[in-house]
């Protein structure tokens, strides 16, 4: 890409906020009609803040997982594009189907959590509690090969119900051989923690894997705003559903990204760049001296989020939730509109919005359906 004639790479550069009519002095609503991108104001490696015109823009900016404490995702995936694409009055959706994943690895303090695959159930790993019983006969009788949200809340149950922070996945029982032959890579990663999955169980926990909702998208991947298109996981195609199947993911990011490369070559000769966009203002700003500020509401927020807004919800959770994101709001808000911009304070705003965002939807869902399981409403019945 970077030997291409017609593509320049921007390396560690940060998008801060999406350019729209906002930007050119007019009130802009979420009724607003014929919302329009001209670009986004973007930060370098060395905190200088550039305006970036374009015809049209392509968020790319994957998932929200970083928000919660314990996450496979890359600790990059703040929920950046979905929380600009809110802020600037675009339509984001479906943002209660989290996806936790069963089965991480659980060693305190990585982050992200190492995956061990769905496939290793698969392959006839059983889950055990912490005194060796197994116990997803209660939950399902598919028993360890039950769909991940199942197994996922089963899981936390015992983990709740018992006091535990994890429980076991036991492949002990098959042929050593084969098990290293399959899982070579899972193997060498427990194997350096000291763990033989020959010979030990593997210690595993639930973790934030992946988001169903987010910008909303046509079959084009046209966000709401005109020329803002989103792709792979920050998009919510509406494929997924409340519920994702495994790898489908991929198959939906490369069609979406064709979709809207096609589209964008159709409309870009008769774009013209936005001219008259203002400067990134930081007048009246100061440098942030007190960084304990920010490091203390991230871990604040991924405790709120894993706590109250995870893989089991209630209205009384979702509420405790509420009330304690809108302090750190607030707290952020004011913090940032003062302080010379960085990509910390901006990312601690992003997951902020996109926690606001998850709990909002997951207030707004009166039931429990796919990722959003709630206490407080059965699960829809399957209709015969």
């Amino acid at each position: 890409i970077q030997k291409h004639p017609n593509i320049t790479v921007f390396e560690n550069h940060f998008a801060i906020e999406i350019l729209t009519q906002h930007h050119l002095g007019v009130t802009v609503t979420r009724q607003t009609p014929d919302i329009e991108c001209y670009g986004a104001y973007i930060m370098d490696p060395n905190g200088r803040i550039d305006t970036f015109l374009s015809k049209v823009t392509l968020i790319a900016t994957g998932g929200v997982g970083a928000v919660y404490q314990t996450t496979t995702n890359p600790l990059v995936a703040t929920g950046d594009g979905i929380a600009m694409v809110y802020r600037a009055k675009g339509t984001v959706k479906d943002m209660e189907f989290v996806q936790f994943h069963p089965t991480a690895l659980y060693h305190p303090g990585d982050r992200p959590s190492f995956l061990i695959t769905e496939a290793m159930r698969g392959y006839g790993g059983v889950l055990r509690t912490l005194d060796g019983k197994e116990f997803m006969q209660k939950y399902d009788k598919r028993l360890s090969l039950a769909p991940r949200d199942i197994v996922a809340r089963a899981i936390k149950n015992e983990m709740d119900t018992r006091g535990d922070d994890h429980v076991y996945l036991d492949v002990t029982h098959k042929d050593p051989e084969e098990t290293k032959k399959h899982f070579p890579n899972i193997y060498e990663k427990c194997l350096s923690l000291g763990i033989d999955i020959t010979k030990d169980y593997i210690p595993v926990a639930p973790a934030a894997h992946y988001l169903c909702g987010g910008i909303k998208v046509d079959l084009d991947a046209r966000s709401s705003i005109d020329r803002l298109y989103a792709v792979g996981e920050c998009s919510c195609t509406g494929l997924h559903g409340g519920n994702r199947l495994a790898s489908n993911s991929l198959i939906e990011a490369v069609v979406y990204a064709d979709a809207a490369a096609k589209h964008s070559l159709g409309i870009i000769d008769s774009l013209k760049y936005q001219e008259n966009i203002p400067e990134w203002n930081d007048e009246g700003t100061t440098s942030l001296e007190e960084m304990v500020l920010i490091t203390q509401s991230v871990k604040e927020v991924g405790q709120i989020m894993s706590t109250y807004v995870g893989i089991v919800r209630s209205d009384l959770r979702l509420k405790r939730a509420w009330d304690r994101l809108d302090i750190i709001y607030e707290e952020t808000e004011s913090l940032f509109k003062r302080s010379v911009a960085s990509k910390d304070i901006c990312e601690l705003r992003n997951m902020i919005n996109v926690g606001y965002l998850i709990m909002r939807q997951a207030i707004e869902r009166k039931e429990s359906r796919g990722l959003h399981y709630t206490l407080d409403y059965p699960p829809v019945k399957k209709e015969q």
